[in-house]
């Protein structure tokens, strides 16, 4: 082994044990057993994007989760009036982990404001994952039904009194 290949494997297993080390944060992936986290660390890549690069596009159906290691992204809506902004996300936020679950075209894009690197995993890793380990996809539901929920009950009290119309939206935990 010369150097400059040990150098590499040092650089992976680090990579791993910090991709690990942040899955095990994720509310996605946080009640899974430590043995099916390490496949999903190992699974995952991590990208850098430029500014103004799209991590994705609304109506594709990219089938990858976002975590964002650092950087700063925005979600935005294009309809005939032009793009719309949604939102911005930065360092330590997870993205896109319902298209995991299944083919969904996206609603939205997401475009890099800054530099952005990101841990990603796609559909396609996890599907292969979930075959070697099928009893996690009910703690995978419970954590997203959860997260839902959650979504849902910040969203109702926060707007309850200022947004009669957006209160009449919700209901999104009767799905």
């Amino acid at each position: 082994m010369n150097l400059s290949s040990g150098n590499n494997e040092t650089y992976r297993s680090s990579e791993f044990r910090e991709n690990l080390e942040i899955l095990r944060q994720i509310y996605f992936f946080s009640g899974l057993p430590l043995e099916s986290l390490k496949v999903f660390a190992f699974m995952c890549t991590r990208e850098t994007f430029q500014q103004g690069e799209y991590l994705f596009r609304q109506d594709d159906d990219d089938g990858q989760a976002f975590y964002i290691l650092f950087g700063k992204v925005r979600l935005v809506h294009a309809d005939e009036d032009g793009e719309q902004m949604i939102r911005d996300y930065g360092t330590g936020e997870f993205l896109g982990g319902m298209t995991l679950l299944g083919g969904m075209h996206r609603l939205f894009s997401l475009k890099a404001l800054t530099e952005v690197t990101c841990l990603i995993l796609s559909r396609e890793k996890f599907s292969s994952t979930i075959k070697q380990f099928p009893d996690l996809m009910p703690k995978i539901v419970e954590s997203v039904v959860e997260r839902i929920s959650a979504w849902e009950e910040r969203f109702l009290f926060s707007r309850a009194e200022s947004c009669e119309v957006c209160v009449q939206k919700v209901g999104f935990s009767l799905i």
